[in-house]
């Protein structure tokens, strides 16, 4: 019988995110990204430490009157989309009561019981801002493809406004050819209603055309953080230089070296 050992899979981190700003977060699988993102909107606790949202701690129960209500009060501040749209959806539940649910509960953290024909309307809206007809509202996640899907979940975490988002690696499961659209989507969405995001992907050519700053993960602890063009430009830590050098054909320039991305907020293409 050998000796229980305990493994830490986020040491260390300390991170800083304005408001409207992208930090894209990279490291290869298994490295903490995902366990950091959840730490992060509340859906682990950690063994020590703290996160502060607007300033409150987000974990210390004493720092707060009246802790439940307090994280009931998140949903309308925090909110995260998943890496597979399809299993983050209740099946059982329509798409306009998916995305109307997240609405209900912010209001209902701040007291107020919205009419029923005022959330419809206000989901009715949201899934036009995502690029889905208004019909949708009424149709169940499996008739959907993943692109869709993955624009439902994007509806369902911005209708609250949240200033908040974690993106953990929301195009991952998708086709290469809806990447972009749902990249682009975020970027539009962020523009719009003014989000800041956490994006994790361990895809280092979206995380370039996403991201104002970037932070590298090793191993659950931050090896290298800093603004995107100073870290794909010259890279301070063997290990990020080692994630540059692995992709294939990569002679990385500055984002605004390349067709599309200067002056511009869309993204042409993300598998060249």
């Amino acid at each position: 019988m050998g000796r229980d050992v305990e493994v830490s899979a986020v040491r260390g981190v300390s991170l800083d995110i304005a408001p409207g700003e992208t930090l894209g977060l990279v490291g290869e699988s298994g490295c903490g990204k995902s366990t950091l993102g959840r730490i992060a909107v509340g859906l682990l606790e950690p063994t020590a430490g703290e996160v502060y949202i607007r300033g409150r701690p987000l974990w210390d129960r004493k720092a707060h009157a009246d802790y439940g209500a307090f994280r009931r009060s998140l949903a309308g501040v925090v909110q995260m989309i998943f890496q597979d749209p399809y299993s983050s959806l209740n099946p059982r539940m329509s798409i306009g009561e998916a995305v109307g649910e997240a609405l209900y509960c912010s209001e209902a953290s701040r007291g107020e019981k919205p009419a029923v024909s005022v959330v419809r309307e206000r989901v009715r809206a949201m899934l036009e801002k995502v690029g889905l007809e208004a019909g949708a509202a009424r149709r169940a996640p499996h008739e959907f493809s993943g692109g869709q899907r993955q624009r439902v979940a994007i509806a369902r975490a911005l209708i609250s406004s949240p200033s908040f988002v974690v993106c953990d690696e929301p195009t991952s499961a998708l086709d290469a050819s809806v990447q972009s659209q749902i990249l682009n989507l975020l970027r539009d969405m962020q523009d719009e209603l003014g989000p800041a995001y956490l994006f994790i992907s361990h895809d280092l050519e979206v995380v370039r055309h996403m991201s104002d700053r970037i932070a590298v993960m090793r191993d659950g602890v931050l090896v290298e953080e800093g603004e995107t063009t100073a870290v794909f430009s010259a890279p301070a830590h063997p290990y990020t230089r080692t994630l540059l050098d692995a992709v294939p054909g990569s002679g990385w320039a500055s984002p605004g070296d390349q067709a599309g991305t200067s002056g511009s907020r869309s993204i042409k293409t993300m598998c060249s």
